[in-house]
C-alpha cells in the first residue's frame, strides 16, 4: 500500500493507546497514514516492533530516552499537552538488548535518544544527570552506526543552555544521519544539523503556536518530514484531546500555509522524504 501521509513519530505503544490502540490505527489507515511508533525505554521498544510485526504500514524505532537514562519525576508541565505526570524509574543501556531489536527489518531508526536540559537548573545533580545522559547518548549513536540506520533525536533546551549545540558537537564528526523530532531550536542551531543533511520534523504545536513559523519557512521542504508526537500536543482543531496519527493531516496542511506553498506538494515531498531518509518500502 502507497501512502498519502506518514507519521514519523508517534507513541501508539504507549498505555495511553491500552483501550482502543487497533482502532486509532484503523483510522490512521483509512486517511492513508503510515505510523512510525517510536520507543522511549526497552518495553516501549519491544512493543512497538511487535506492533510493527503484526501490522502493514507500521515501522518501529527503538532506544532510549533521555529522561529515561535516571530516576526523575516529570509533570504536566514537562511533559505537554496529553502528558501526564510520571515516574522514571531510570534505566542503563543495555546494548545487545537494542541491538537485538534493531536488527528486525521493521526497525527504521534508533531513539529516541538524544539530550533533555529542561529540568538543567532545578537540582543539584544535574552535572551528574547530564554526563550519563551524554554516556548513553554515545552508545546510541555506536548502534546506529553498526546497524546502518539513523537516529531519531529528542534534544531540548534548558532555560540557559542550548541542548541542540551540546547535541551537534557530539555528533558533528560521528558519520551517522539523523532526525530532530519536534524541532524547537532556532535557524541558527538548525543550520549546523542541516549542513550535515539531518532532516527535521514538527508536531501539532505549529497550527497554534507562531513561533515555530521562521525556522519552517528556512529549512528546505527536502528537509522536513511530518509527525504527530501523539498522544501529545493535539493540533487545531483538536487541541485539548488526545493525538492520534490520522491528525498529521493537519501537521501538514499547516507547513504549507506558513511556507506559502502548495498543500499537495508538500504532502508529496514529505512522503519521498520519509520513504527515503527511512528506507520504506
Amino acid at each position: 500500500m502507497r501512502y498519502s501521509y506518514y507519521d514519523i513519530h508517534t507513541h501508539l505503544n504507549f498505555s495511553a493507546f491500552e483501550a482502543d490502540r487497533e482502532e486509532v490505527f484503523a483510522l490512521a489507515r483509512e486517511v492513508g497514514v503510515g505510523v512510525i511508533n517510536v520507543g522511549t525505554q526497552k518495553d516501549t521498544s519491544r512493543s512497538a516492533v511487535e506492533f510493527a510485526e503484526k501490522h502493514e504500514g507500521a515501522w518501529a524505532v527503538v532506544g532510549l530516552h533521555p529522561i529515561h537514562t535516571s530516576a526523575s519525576y516529570h509533570d504536566e508541565q514537562e511533559l505537554g499537552d496529553g502528558g501526564k505526570a510520571f515516574t522514571s524509574r531510570g534505566e542503563t543501556f543495555d546494548y545487545d538488548y537494542y541491538r537485538k531489536l534493531a536488527l528486525h527489518p521493521k526497525v527504521v531508526a534508533i531513539g529516541e535518544c538524544g539530550l533533555d536540559y529542561y529540568r538543567s537548573m532545578e537540582h543539584e545533580a544535574w552535572n551528574m544527570e547530564q554526563k550519563k545522559q551524554r554516556e548513553i547518548f554515545a552508545l546510541q549513536i555506536e548502534l546506529a552506526k553498526e546497524v546502518r540506520k539513523p537516529l531519531m533525536l529528542h534534544i531540548r533546551n534548558g532555560s540557559s543552555i542550548s541542548a541542540y549545540r551540546d547535541a551537534y558537537d557530539i555528533l558533528k564528526d560521528k558519520g551517522v544521519l539523523g532526525n530532530l523530532h519536534f524541532f524547537a531550536g532556532t535557524i541558527e542551531e538548525a543550520k549546523p544539523f542541516l549542513d550535515l543533511g539531518f532532516s527535521f520534523s514538527f508536531t501539532g504545536v505549529i497550527t497554534f503556536a507562531r513561533s515555530y513559523d521562521e525556522v519552517i519557512r528556512y529549512l528546505p521542504l527536502e528537509s522536513i518530514m511530518s509527525e504527530t508526537d501523539a498522544p501529545y500536543v493535539a493540533p487545531v482543531p483538536y487541541r485539548g484531546k488526545r493525538n492520534e496519527p490520522s491528525y498529521v493531516v493537519e501537521v501538514v496542511r499547516k507547513i504549507a500555509e506558513i511556507r506559502g506553498e502548495d498543500a499537495e506538494k508538500v504532502r508529496e515531498q514529505f512522503v519521498k522524504n520519509t520513504r527515503s531518509f527511512f528506507g520504506l518500502v
